[in-house]
């Protein structure tokens, strides 16, 4: 039986803790959860055996198997290297951390010294089975290859950050064009997704990241590209909503404990 806890009680973590409530995760148990707000995470481990706790140490201490992260990129850099200099492994859904260099090197050091594992799940987006795959080829023969990822999106979602204006209401723009690591550092909430698909091809600091606002547009279209000698994948996935998110870190568990396990 593998242990787990979840690292933020909001919406996303709801949506894990219902799967495994509803028995979507076989050879788990949920031992505890965290949030700011300690009447969250008592909702959340409602009618299970879980505690709530009032520090993400707390849950350190507990030793799970992992910890499920669904809160914010401060949340997992404060305590990422903690679990994983312990041997927790972690699922992280504020991917956009490992934009950060200096941290994603330290956290790829910590959990090789432990034996942890950093788990990143496909969130809103997919195909890091091909994306990986296309990458390795290119990098065994030394061919040049280009990734990158373009994203439409309503300009409400782009509201209270440098790339919004009034005028994307009535038209259609493209707001951002740069890599991926300058992307996160001007959204630091938004594309936690194009640094998931950076970070399985070329990297935040080469990938390209553009945007695209789109009046009345709803949910994110994330288009992923990778290209080289005689390859060519094309990752497209709409979602309305961000839920696809945490049900991809469901996914995720059910395939670290199956007998046939998909890549």
């Amino acid at each position: 039986m593998k242990t787990f806890a979840i690292a933020g009680c909001g919406h996303l973590g709801k949506i894990i803790a219902a799967a495994y409530a509803n028995g979507l995760l076989e050879g788990y148990k949920l031992v505890a959860a965290y949030s700011l707000r300690i009447e969250d995470s008592e909702a959340l481990v409602k009618g299970t055996d879980a505690e709530a706790v009032n520090a993400i140490e707390d849950i350190i201490a507990k030793k799970p198997d992992f910890i499920i992260e669904t809160a914010s990129i401060a949340l997992l850099k404060g305590f990422a290297l903690n679990a994983l200099d312990k041997g927790i492994s972690i699922i992280p859904l504020s991917i956009g951390a490992f934009a950060d260099s200096a941290f994603r090197k330290a956290a790829l050091e910590a959990a090789e010294k432990s034996g942890a594992r950093i788990y990143i799940p496909s969130g809103a987006v997919g195909g890091f089975d091909v994306l990986r795959t296309i990458s390795l080829i290119s990098e065994y023969n030394g061919w040049d290859i280009k990734a990158g990822i373009h994203t439409h999106k309503g300009p409400d979602s782009l509201k209270n950050t440098p790339l919004y204006s009034d005028d994307l209401q009535n038209r259609e723009e493209r707001v951002f064009s740069g890599t991926t690591a300058e992307a996160i550092a001007l959204l630091p909430t938004k594309v936690n997704v194009a640094v998931a698909s950076a970070l399985a091809t070329i990297g935040p600091e080469s990938a390209e990241a553009e945007i695209t606002s789109v009046p009345a547009f709803i949910g994110d279209d994330h288009c992923i590209t990778v290209e080289t000698e005689g390859l060519k994948a094309v990752v497209d996935i709409y979602s309305a909503n961000s839920d696809i998110a945490a049900w991809s870190a469901v996914a995720l568990m059910r395939n670290l404990t199956s007998q046939m396990v998909f890549f």
